[in-house]
């Protein structure tokens, strides 16, 4: 087996409980405009791929103008609620991250915007033992499109070959195998029904994913 000499992370559903939050957020915002957004939808159009939940506004006759509105006020309660939210970080990870540190190169590659991710990060210490984040801001087009990752491995000075991913959802799932990494997929409560077609492994706890990346460096 290879040694890897690269780990790209993600954060939202990764590092952070956070997929909850965006899911309620984006379910409390569309209730206002007549549209009762369903877990299976949120998986559908947030998760799989990534163009959420705004066509079925555009259906109804919203403009361009009024969907940026109210993606901009999305986000906005979206951080209201990161702000007064208590205990994100996925605590067995930051375990596994921190016995990580130092011993390889690793970055975080996420689809939210950096103020999001510090926020998700308040009061921990897991975002310290991280080279480097690349967030939205950073880059043109959002997962599955492989450009974040693209970023990070230019970030970690390295070959795709060289490292790995670890994801939690679909289209993050293609979006590391488009860069060229292999992925390791970490199931969830809102993907347990997922095939993730692609993935180098599917893992369903933290002690498994800790047994696979060990497995690399060793």
């Amino acid at each position: 087996m290879k040694t890897i000499k690269g780990l790209l992370w993600d954060n939202d559903g990764v590092l952070v409980n956070t997929e909850r939050l965006f899911f309620a957020t984006n379910r409390e915002l569309l209730l206002e405009h007549g549209i009762d957004l369903t877990q299976k939808q949120y998986f559908d159009w947030f998760l799989n791929y990534s163009y959420g939940a705004w066509h079925l506004l555009i259906e109804r006759g919203y403009m361009e103008q009024q969907i940026d509105a109210l993606r901009t006020e999305r986000n906005r309660r979206y951080g209201e609620k990161l702000a007064t939210a208590e205990n994100l970080i996925n605590r067995p990870v930051e375990a596994l991250v921190a016995d990580l540190w130092r011993r390889v190169p690793m970055g975080v590659v996420t689809g939210s915007f950096h103020e999001h991710f510090l926020q998700s990060h308040a009061g921990g210490t897991l975002a310290g033992h991280f080279d480097f984040v690349v967030s939205r801001e950073m880059y043109a087009q959002e997962k599955p499109e492989p450009d974040s990752y693209l970023v990070g491995l230019q970030r970690l000075g390295l070959p795709a070959a060289d490292c790995l991913a670890v994801e939690d959802s679909p289209r993050g799932l293609r979006a590391a195998n488009a860069a060229g990494l292999e992925c390791i997929v970490v199931r969830s409560e809102l993907t347990q029904g997922c095939a993730f077609d692609g993935a180098f492994c599917i893992v369903d706890s933290v002690e498994e994913l800790h047994g696979v990346i060990h497995s690399f460096l060793d």
